[in-house]
This record gives C-alpha cells, sequence and structure tokens, in this order.
C-alpha cells in the first residue's frame, strides 16, 4: 500500500530531475543572466520595489506562517482543520526542514552570483555549480536559491493533503510553486540568481518533502498494529 501511494511521487521526481538538469546541460543560465546584466552590472539590482516585495515581505511572511504551522498542531485553522495532528505535524516538519537543506546547501557552495561575474562588473568567473570546492574569485555562497525556498518550502503540503483533500493539496502546489518561480524571477532580475538555482530549490524543497512522507507513511504503517492491540485490550 505505501508503495503503491510514492510511485505516483517517485515518478514525478524523477522527471523533475531529468528536466533540471537538462535545464543544466543547455547552458542557458548564462544566456538568461545577461537579458538583465549589462557590463556595469544589473540596473535592478537595488530596485527598492523588487527588494521589498520580492525579497523582504516574502521572507517574512513565510517565517510568520511557518511559526503559524507550529501553532496550529496544537490549535488548527483553516484547511488545517482536515488534517489530524501527525499530519500538521509532519507539514510543520516539512516546511522548516526544506528551507534549512536549502541553507545549508548554500552554506557550503563556493558558487558566486550572477552580480559578482566580470561579465557584469564583478570579480568572479563564470564557474558551474557542479564543480564543487572551485572558488570562482566570488563571495560564493549564491546555490541554490534560498529566498525561493520561502515558497517552495510549501511545496511538500502537497504530500500531506494529497490523501484526504486532493483538492485543497493541488491548489496548494500551484500557489507554493507560482510563488517560489516569481520570487526566483525577481532575483533573476536583480541578477542574485541563475534560473538553475531556483530550479534547483525547487527540486530539493519537493524531495524533502517526498521524504519526510515516505517516513511518516512508514512510521504510521508500524504504529497500527499497535494501536489495534490497544483498542482490541480496551474492549
Amino acid at each position: 500500500m505505501i508503495r503503491s501511494s510514492l510511485r505516483g511521487p517517485l515518478a514525478a521526481t524523477f522527471i523533475a530531475l531529468v528536466l533540471v538538469l537538462a535545464w543544466d546541460a543547455s547552458g542557458l543560465d548564462f544566456a538568461a543572466a545577461r537579458l538583465f546584466g549589462l557590463p556595469y552590472g544589473f540596473p535592478w539590482r537595488s530596485s527598492h520595489p523588487l527588494i521589498l516585495w520580492m525579497h523582504e515581505v516574502p521572507r517574512f511572511t513565510s517565517w510568520v506562517l511557518v511559526i503559524g504551522l507550529f501553532a496550529a498542531i496544537r490549535w488548527p485553522v483553516w484547511v488545517l482543520r482536515r488534517l489530524d495532528r501527525g499530519e500538521r505535524v509532519q507539514l510543520a516538519v516539512t516546511v522548516l526542514a526544506s528551507v534549512l537543506a536549502v541553507s545549508m546547501i548554500k552554506t557550503y557552495s563556493r558558487t558566486s552570483c550572477p552580480w559578482d561575474l566580470q561579465a557584469f562588473g564583478g570579480m568572479a568567473r563564470y564557474v558551474s555549480h557542479w564543480q564543487w570546492g572551485v572558488d570562482d574569485g566570488g563571495p560564493g555562497k549564491c546555490f541554490p536559491a534560498g529566498h525561493a525556498s520561502a515558497a517552495f518550502a510549501w511545496v511538500g503540503g502537497w504530500f500531506v493533503f494529497r490523501r484526504n483533500a486532493p483538492a485543497i493539496a493541488r491548489r496548494w502546489l500551484a500557489v507554493a510553486m507560482l510563488a517560489g518561480l516569481a520570487l526566483g524571477l525577481g532575483q533573476q532580475l536583480r541578477g542574485a540568481h541563475y534560473m538553475s538555482h531556483t530550479l534547483w530549490t525547487a527540486w530539493v524543497c519537493w524531495s524533502v518533502g517526498f521524504a519526510i512522507d515516505a517516513m511518516a507513511q512508514r512510521w504510521r504503517a508500524m504504529r497500527a498494529p499497535a494501536r489495534l492491540d490497544l483498542n482490541l485490550n480496551r474492549s
């Protein structure tokens, strides 16, 4: 039963991985950056509306909602009432774990942002994010897109809702994906990230949600016989 319920998400994870790898292999990252960058830098890097509405406000809102998710474990509201306590725990942990996973990868990445490149007035040379341990001459810590995780971290909600509220699950996933892509595009306009950084953030967050859901299903399956025995003893 568990294997069959995970077969579809596993196929989606693999297909998404192939698509992201295909974008990486295309070499379009640098070409896309040139659409918004000039030899002296990115004109929209210091755009106050972009910084406010595509960076500061979403980041603050996401953390407020994460705190709200953990509070909702005890006091569920809105669609969270459709979930039992264990599912609400899974949702809160998934969102937080997704953000932390992306942040951890960034900590060890030596890939610098487009605005740091020599082609756009910076000091760094272009080095693929796959070349781990290779210093590009810039500050690094730009891969994957940490800011986009403020939205992509929520894609894990699809796994939680998909069994008892599939319509909510689909809308939840669509909103999280669209918001993440919008935030990623906003950062790309500023020269803060390549498109691949955004796509990899989406894939990492989805994979974290998948992994936690698989563990949660396994845990529930292991506990089911124990709960049954307890109920029989009480009766």
